[in-house]
């Protein structure tokens, strides 16, 4: 909070499916002095994705939707796409994993070629250092955290305590970031993309695209017979996520804390007013840590379900099956992810994979997490699930979910969050097992 200039952020920690951390920090409305509170609401920006993905994994199983079908059979009114000269098909599958070749809020495609080459330049200018450094952390017994993000084409993820405030993430520069405009409806808000060409042949690249997500929303609507909002709030319903709603600016929404960006003078001034309706399933809502750490608690369940033996038939099925989280948390080819060094895109998730590359060296746990930033706000979900033993399994000892959930939500946009969520969860998951020993 003190070294990015946050004016309010918010805190929330799970162990084991048990809430034990959830907390609000510095105010939630500057000018009336109004402070955070656990119950505070604020925008979730990408972690938007998470949630659609929930969506469209639940329609998946139910058998309405087919994940490699051309989208084109559920949302006629996105044209077909030719790239060079070769007609190419985009599937649901593809637009989970910002593999589609739909733009980003940068309209030309020189510029993120451009952007590309100047952080490949720079990651491999950075390697040397990072490992002489791990090396040197690794002998003195520190596990080094906090992963360099050579990567910037992720929005708001920008290291903002190595810069002044006010100096803008160039991602921010970005009009489309700035829309007033309130569309009736996920189809309409398609005008904004889908008559500009692709940057890439499907399947064949990354480009982390909000507008994938936009079309995405159109999918799940059609799919689910509903509008892709009223699906959305009653899934949120199911799942006991009570604080989680559209960011409307016309609707009362109580404890919803206001906006903040820093002016080119570096002064604190509230966000401009945008209009989200445009990008709901990809950066749209608002929630509370406590909700995330129920969203979060629900996939862990879900994943960890399946492992457990043993229990009489006690154990409730999760929202969704084993397999299916397990998919999603699956490190999908050519991806790369911005907030994590370590880490590879997988469908709507970044995921780090378990790895220990030499004995005594430094061990890579199995997470999940994703960050968002949107105007005037930044956030992060991580979700660390504990790594099972055999003879708790099979004797029925323990129940899911088994892990560590980490959600944080701060009201200043281009705010990194992602390694001090990583840091806690470390903390929290190392004085469990402490408690185990003693």
């Amino acid at each position: 909070q003190d070294e990015a200039g946050i004016p309010g952020i918010l805190v929330g920690v799970s162990v084991d499916g048990r809430e034990v951390w959830s907390e609000g920090l510095g105010y939630a409305d500057v000018e009336n002095r109004v402070v955070c509170k656990p119950e505070t609401i604020m925008r979730i920006a990408s972690i938007s994705k998470c949630l659609t993905m929930m969506a469209v994994a639940k329609l998946w199983e139910e058998g309405k939707l087919d994940l490699d079908a051309p989208v084109q059979k559920y949302v006629p009114e996105f044209p077909e796409k030719v790239y060079k000269g070769e007609k190419v098909a985009i599937t649901t599958r593809l637009l989970v994993s910002h593999l589609s070749g739909i733009r980003h809020y940068e309209k030309d495609i020189t510029k993120v070629k451009e952007e590309k080459e100047k952080a490949n330049r720079a990651c491999k200018l950075t390697k040397p250092d990072q490992d002489k450094e791990q090396k040197e952390k690794e002998g003195k017994g520190i596990e080094k955290t906090d992963p360099v993000k050579p990567r910037k084409e992720h929005e708001g993820e920008v290291k903002s305590r190595n810069s002044k405030p006010g100096r803008r993430d160039k991602e921010f520069e970005q009009e489309e970031y700035y829309l007033k405009e309130k569309f009736e409806s996920v189809i309409e808000s398609l005008k904004l993309f889908k008559n500009d060409p692709l940057f890439f042949k499907p399947g064949s690249q990354f480009l982390y695209s909000t507008y994938g997500f936009t079309l995405l929303s159109a999918v799940v609507e059609r799919v689910s017979g509903q509008k892709f909002t009223d699906y959305m709030l009653k899934m949120f319903h199911d799942l006991d996520m009570l604080s989680t709603v559209l960011d409307d600016n016309e609707a009362m929404i109580y404890n919803r804390a206001r906006c903040y960006v820093y002016n080119k003078k570096g002064r604190l001034v509230n966000a401009p007013y945008v209009d989200n309706s445009y990008k709901w399933a990809g950066g749209g809502f608002l929630s509370s840590v406590g909700d995330l750490l129920k969203f979060g608690n629900a996939l862990l369940y879900s994943y960890q379900a399946g492992q457990f033996k043993n229990t009489d038939g006690k154990l409730l099925p999760g929202y969704l099956k084993p397999d299916t989280v397990a998919m999603m948390w699956t490190p999908v080819p050519k991806t790369e992810v911005s907030w994590d060094r370590d880490g590879k895109y997988a469908m709507a998730w970044a995921v780090v994979e378990k790895k220990q590359q030499c004995g005594c060296c430094r061990r890579q746990r199995h997470y999940a997490s994703h960050t968002g930033g949107a105007v005037g706000a930044s956030s992060v979900l991580l979700i660390l699930p504990e790594e099972l033993d055999s003879e708790a399994i099979d004797t029925g000892l323990v129940a899911p979910p088994r892990g560590v959930i980490v959600s944080i939500i701060c009201n200043m946009q281009s705010v990194s969050l992602n390694s001090t969520a990583l840091k806690i969860a470390r903390e929290f998951d190392k004085e469990k097992w402490a408690q185990y020993i003693d």
